[in-house]
């Protein structure tokens, strides 16, 4: 055991005993990693038992390929009884593929997803009748005039701007939506895996329904991997990952009326992966009397927010920062999509807010946050709700402090000095910033202590000292 720790073996690895065997990619400014979870010990065993066979070479010579991996994993079964229990696991199987878009050892659960996973919208083929070839090839003048087959039957998934071209039996980066045999299904429809009643207040949505119960639900699956995610283990989990019935969209909406919530909310994970969940659900609410509201980072398309905007009421966009370089590097996405949503969201008739959670070191300086607050002035105007949320250590970004409430502090100084309405000072409990105030004569019109109101000074629509019309909706009868 020459060079390694003898409490490294087992499931308590401590990282900073074996920082070699990270699995996480570092960066400057992120430079340690985050504690061990029941996955996590598994790259961690892994990665030692490869050093216990192969200890007489470097940490080099002992990044085996996977076919290596798995006789190795075979010489431990004789003595590990277990590794059948770790092959049976979705995740595990996942690990040995190397690859969270590829199908899984023909799990009984998979099979199931893929067989009554319904057919997905938004997408062409390459065998389509109607197949657009600069759906994929984004050069007309390259391909003009040719004539090219393709030696399989590919599929280009158009519901969010990762643009995924997706082979038969693959995935997209969501982890959500699978080329079957040249058409694009489903994995998520009906299959939520967390269900909660919040107050909306936690979403966070100030200006709409105050007060108001949202049952609120997600699957797995997101198209970005935001390093900051307080949610990642819905987020980034596959469907198979965790094994829940099939839950029609009637049934969704019968449990929130039977709880007598008057708002239904896609949350948690990204829901533009189930939009077709979310819009036969928000369709059938509609009919009920139920309000409907997504929360999202807002990187889909126009013809598929198009959509959604026709069937929800309210939509929060965590507009996350306003850089290219922040949105690639920390969230493997762009900014562009998400800043053409946020104007699309705001010509509709659906309730707005943005939410911007400031993260130190990564989008927390001068520079940023003023540039932030122009582009919402000038494109969105001063009405909409800008929540400047703090920072909590999560995920991949352990390392780093809680943002502090000075600079939540400046942000929101910054916005009102330039004219913004309703910015806000969010997740720092019985502060001042969690307070609307009227832009009129500078009152507390609504005063919250976390997420119950303690304080409603609006009537009608409008502050009740001195009559100021206050953005939002207030009432269950109004329309945004």
């Amino acid at each position: 055991m020459t060079g390694i720790n003898k409490e490294v073996i087992g499931n308590n690895v401590p990282i900073r005993t074996v920082p070699e065997f990270c699995l996480f990619r570092q960066t400057k400014k992120i430079t340690e990693t985050p504690p061990l979870t029941y996955r996590t010990h598994f790259y961690y065993n892994m990665r030692i038992l490869k050093y216990l066979f192969y200890k007489e070479k470097s940490l080099e010579d002992i990044m085996i390929s996977r076919r290596d991996f798995l006789v190795t994993l075979a010489r431990l079964v004789p003595a590990v009884g277990g590794a059948g229990i770790i092959l049976s696991d979705p995740f595990w199987r996942k690990f040995l593929i190397g690859d969270d878009s590829g199908l899984a050892f023909g799990g009984v659960y998979l099979d199931e997803l893929v067989r009554s996973a319904p057919r997905a919208r938004y997408w062409t083929s390459s065998t389509s009748s109607d197949a657009d070839c600069q759906s994929c090839h984004n050069n007309p003048v390259k391909i003009k005039g040719k004539n090219y087959l393709h030696k399989e039957t590919v599929v280009k998934c158009l519901l969010c701007a990762q643009g995924c071209v997706i082979a038969n039996g693959q995935r997209g980066k969501c982890r959500t939506r699978m080329n079957v045999n040249g058409e694009l299904r489903s994995l998520v429809y009906g299959r939520p895996l967390a269900i909660h009643v919040d107050p909306i207040e936690k979403k966070p949505l100030y200006h709409y329904l105050p007060g108001a119960e949202a049952y609120s639900l997600a699957t797995a699956g997101c198209p970005l991997r935001c390093k900051f995610c307080q949610n990642w283990e819905i987020s980034q989990a596959s469907p198979e990952d965790h094994q829940v019935s099939f839950t029609p969209p009637a049934r969704i909406v019968d449990a929130a009326q039977a709880g007598k919530a008057p708002v239904i909310a896609f949350t948690y994970n990204e829901p533009t992966v189930f939009t077709e969940y979310l819009t036969d659900i928000s369709r059938e609410a509609k009919k009920r009397g139920i309000r409907s509201v997504l929360i999202s980072c807002g990187f889909m398309n126009e013809a598929p927010l198009a959509e959604m905007c026709k069937v929800l009421d309210a939509i929060k966009i965590d507009l996350k920062g306003y850089s290219e370089d922040f949105y690639r590097t920390v969230c493997g996405a762009e900014l562009r999509p998400v800043l053409r949503s946020i104007k699309q969201i705001a010509k509709s008739r659906v309730h707005l807010e943005i939410v911007n959670l400031v993260v130190p070191t990564l989008n927390d300086s001068d520079k940023m946050l003023r540039e932030l607050i122009d582009w919402i002035l000038g494109e969105i105007g001063a009405d909409v709700p800008v929540h400047f949320t703090r920072f909590h250590p999560d995920y991949q970004l352990l390392n780093l402090p809680p943002t502090p409430v000075t600079t939540l502090e400046r942000a929101r100084d910054t916005a009102l000095s330039k004219g913004m309405h309703y910015p806000y000072v969010g997740n720092v409990p019985g502060h001042p910033g969690n307070h609307t105030y009227c832009p009129n004569c500078k009152k507390a019109v609504i005063e919250r202590q976390g997420f119950f109101i303690t304080a409603m000074n609006i009537e009608g629509g409008r502050c009740k000292f001195c009559r100021r019309k206050i953005a939002g909706v207030w009432a269950q009868k109004e329309v945004a």
